[in-house]
């Protein structure tokens, strides 16, 4: 049924001319996000736990060095399946600031657990300094903020797909998304130090370059890392950080749907045993 619906709204959108890839100059991004076949799509998705944990490689080893996640504590860590010992280890390799001690002074420790992940800059002002003026962006909640809007008719099918991956269909095609071939009409409008992308949401270009590259990584679990496998790892991995109780937030859903559907027809029965002896 729900692939029905997006082969109808596909053939809709198609006839309307409403095609991504052939947006107006000034109408960003100007290329629609590609779909990923999340596992976390649908009424019933649930997290990939070996794909979250590929995701927070990617971001330990390739973003972590300009993105902070500061929403993110450590124990959060061991719903991504990492045991007691491994989040210790991991959060004891950063140092974070503490204080005051008794002298009224801050000063610096390791990490532990309940510590938050350490920004990479001191404040924004560092950050912009080091980036030629562009503040990269928190990753906790980005894959939240960073959808883009569907437009008529998508939406309407939305809402029976459910469709609600916006955001990660966005970063993934954002960062798969670079390209050297420039549309004439868009060369004048890359600016120096920026870089072409036409998934980008804010303009033709942006200030963070293309960071991945196959074989950038090597996987603990032995899968190719391409690309295209490090962008929906990745992906994946700010989704959950946004998003931690995804699981929960739909098996709850689930129930009260259930618990509705047997009180209405609770409710059916007691008023076909009320009224069955009054005349109609």
């Amino acid at each position: 049924m729900i692939s029905k619906l997006k082969a109808l709204a596909a053939a809709i959108v198609m006839g309307l001319s409403v095609s991504g890839a052939a947006q107006a100059a000034g109408d960003y991004p100007i290329n629609k996000p590609r779909h990923v076949d999340w596992t976390f799509a649908g009424p019933f998705g649930h997290y990939d736990e070996q794909q979250l944990q590929r995701g927070l490689k990617v971001y330990k080893e390739v973003c972590s060095s300009c993105h902070a996640i500061s929403r993110v504590a450590f124990r959060t860590l061991a719903d991504l399946g990492y045991s007691e010992e491994q989040i210790k280890a991991l959060a004891a390799e950063y140092t974070v600031m503490d204080g005051p001690n008794a002298d009224g002074e801050m000063f610096e420790r390791p990490a532990i657990p309940s510590d938050r992940w350490p920004a990479p800059y001191a404040n924004k002002e560092a950050a912009q300094a080091a980036n030629n003026g562009a503040y990269p962006p928190d990753f906790s909640l980005l894959a939240k903020a960073r959808a883009v809007e569907r437009g008529f008719p998508w939406f309407v099918f939305d809402i029976f797909t459910m469709y609600a991956e916006l955001g990660p269909d966005y970063i993934y095609s954002l960062m798969t998304g670079y390209t050297d071939e420039i549309p004439e009409h868009y060369a004048d409008q890359i600016a120096e130090g920026t870089y072409f992308n036409p998934y980008f949401k804010g303009g033709p270009a942006l200030a963070m370059p293309n960071i991945l590259s196959d074989d950038l990584i090597s996987y603990d679990d032995g899968t190719p890392a391409t690309v295209d496998q490090m962008a929906q790892d990745v992906a994946a991995f700010m989704m959950w950080a946004a998003e931690p109780k995804l699981e929960e937030r739909k098996e709850t859903g689930f129930r009260v749907m259930v618990f509705l559907a047997v009180f209405a027809g609770m409710v059916y029965l007691l008023k076909r045993r009320v009224f069955a002896s009054v005349a109609h």
